[in-house]
């Protein structure tokens, strides 16, 4: 029986080959349970670069999980990325989104490699993805999959997006690179993250509006803001 791979150590492995992370201290956050659901959350400093999460989440005596991995740029002029995987009841959601909170254009030159990687799963079931207030910075090299015993493949499609979106973000602001050639202004990136990030608490979506029925507001928006994006 196919295992779904560990997103959240393999991103965390990736990243280390070229930036020094250091784990932050969560305190109670680290582990929220209540109602018979569980959420588990780590937090980075991805040093010169910006700041990584990785939450996980149980429920219904583990017949539904949940896993999410956001890297947020900093210092770097790429986008925001945010992969999900669920597994409820025997079918699994595997989702790698990138949003746009760049100071300038991605160049299409990135993107198309992400299109190259879309298209190798194009054989898979798409996920109903909906309308949502964040449409309009999604960029369309994003992927929505969803299907049963589908595991391998999804794992190969987080692992391949993952890859990718690392490799550009050493390219980009490595102390290894030899020319980094996307560092920008923390401040300015940071803002435009910190923009997201707010909408997306205002907008109340499904899963931060359970969040806040369960541990309340104030815990909701530390977790979000906080610990997920790093603002």
């Amino acid at each position: 029986m196919s295992k779904h791979k560990d997103l959240g150590q393999y991103t965390v492995d990736s990243l280390g080959r070229y930036f020094d992370l250091v784990q932050k201290d969560l305190r109670g956050d680290s582990r929220l349970s209540k109602r018979g659901m569980t959420f588990e959350t780590k937090s980075w400093e991805i040093r010169g670069l910006g700041h990584l999460c990785v939450m996980r989440m149980k429920a219904f005596f583990g017949l539904m999980k949940m896993e999410t991995i956001v890297i947020a740029p900093f210092e770097a002029d790429l986008p925001l990325y945010n992969a999900d995987w669920v597994k409820a009841f025997g079918t699994e959601t595997q989702i790698a989104e990138l949003y746009d909170t760049q100071l300038a254009p991605w160049p299409e030159e990135a993107q198309r490699k992400f299109d190259k990687i879309k298209a190798a799963f194009v054989d898979l079931p798409d996920a109903p993805t909906g309308e949502h207030w964040y449409d309009s910075v999604l960029y369309p090299c994003s992927i929505h999959k969803k299907g049963k015993k589908l595991t391998d493949r999804f794992n190969k499609l987080a692992g391949d997006y993952t890859d990718m979106f690392v490799a550009q973000l050493a390219a980009a602001a490595s102390p290894a690179s030899p020319a980094p050639a996307g560092k920008c202004p923390a401040d300015a990136k940071k803002a435009r993250v910190s923009e997201f990030a707010h909408k997306l608490v205002e907008n109340d979506g499904p899963a931060v509006s359970m969040m806040a029925k369960l541990f309340g507001t104030e815990t909701m928006k530390r977790i979000v803001l906080k610990h997920m994006y790093g603002v």
